[in-house]
């Protein structure tokens, strides 16, 4: 008899165990696949969001007017000294005027990453590792040679005496005479002259020359804006990290800059879309597009400025110009 309750007991037991072990199984599977707050919040999963909503009181510029190129990829977009609007996109280079009136355009056999024109009105392209340069009738004056299998040209920046051409894969930016002989390479590491070196991690890597003839080049892998003269020697830095808007986040941002009149730097950035203004001193002045006005993922929001301080802005997102004023 006390056998027969012993295996009784023992099979209460065992079947007990089965139960609360299944339950237990239930409640996992519950907890990982069907719970609610699981299913929507992710630990993990950073959220920008709250930082692509901009005060409204904080923007300064509002959009007048958008040009459509008759391109399917837009790259890159400079003003020359008559205001005229330059466009990169697809095999092509358009023109139009400040208006927004067509003016002629022409084909590339290849497509132009970054584009500047010279005061003479010189069409430079940089495209992928060389520069050509073109006239307005679409003739293609010359083509330099390739400055190495690894470089990307990214910028260009043309002065009286030289030429300036940031290169994102070599991290590098060279100086060349307008015969195109290399006269010197800028923003190499040197601790001793207090020059950190290039970080470039992707390919936005922006220069401009400033009102001083100053050349201003962004380490975007430092969020910093880096200032030399045009013999390489650095005279001046400012950077501002932050996911604020007064600042620059990410892996390598601003991503484009351009130059106002009165020294203030236009700037652009990837990740957070949205285009500002920052003071020649760098502190944040205030924002000319919003995060909001942008399609999310947008990369490539190049800038170019006029001479009435207009602010152009590429979206390829949207495969348009927009022209911003004060």
């Amino acid at each position: 008899m006390n056998q027969i309750f012993l295996m009784m007991k023992q099979k209460i037991i065992v079947l007990f165990s089965i139960l609360l072990f299944l339950g237990a199984i239930a409640f996992m599977a519950w907890d990982f696949f069907l719970s609610k707050e699981s299913a929507q919040k992710n630990p993990y999963v950073y959220d920008i969001s709250n930082f692509r909503k901009t005060d409204s009181a904080s923007l300064c510029y509002k959009e007048t007017a958008q040009i459509k190129p008759d391109a399917a990829e837009l790259r890159g977009i400079a003003t020359s000294s008559d205001d005229r609007i330059f466009v990169t996109g697809d095999n092509k280079v358009f023109c139009f005027e400040k208006d927004g009136k067509p003016v002629f355009d022409f084909q590339t056999e290849n497509p132009g990453q970054c584009i500047a024109i010279s005061p003479s009105g010189e069409i430079f392209l940089g495209i992928e590792n060389h520069l050509e340069i073109w006239n307005e009738s679409g003739k293609l004056i010359k083509k330099w040679e390739a400055f190495n299998e690894s470089s990307f040209i990214t910028s260009i920046g043309i002065s009286e005496k030289y030429i300036f051409v940031a290169d994102a894969g070599n991290k590098k930016v060279f100086r060349f005479d307008h015969l195109g002989n290399l006269t010197l390479t800028i923003g190499e590491k040197d601790t001793l002259k207090g020059i950190p070196g290039f970080i470039v991690p992707s390919p936005y890597f922006d220069l401009l020359l400033g009102r001083d003839g100053e050349l201003w080049v962004v380490n975007p892998g430092r969020h910093a804006f880096e200032a030399y003269n045009q013999n390489g020697d650095m005279i001046s830095t400012w950077s501002k990290t932050s996911m604020q808007t007064d600042g620059f986040s990410g892996c390598c941002n601003p991503s484009h800059i351009a130059l106002l009149s009165d020294g203030s730097f236009v700037t652009s950035e990837k990740g957070i879309e949205r285009v500002k203004i920052h003071l020649p001193s760098g502190e944040f002045k205030c924002v000319v597009a919003a995060p909001e006005s942008f399609i999310e993922g947008t990369r490539g929001l190049d800038l170019a400025t006029d001479s009435h301080d207009r602010i152009l802005v590429l979206d390829p997102g949207k495969g348009i110009v927009r022209i911003f004023e004060k």
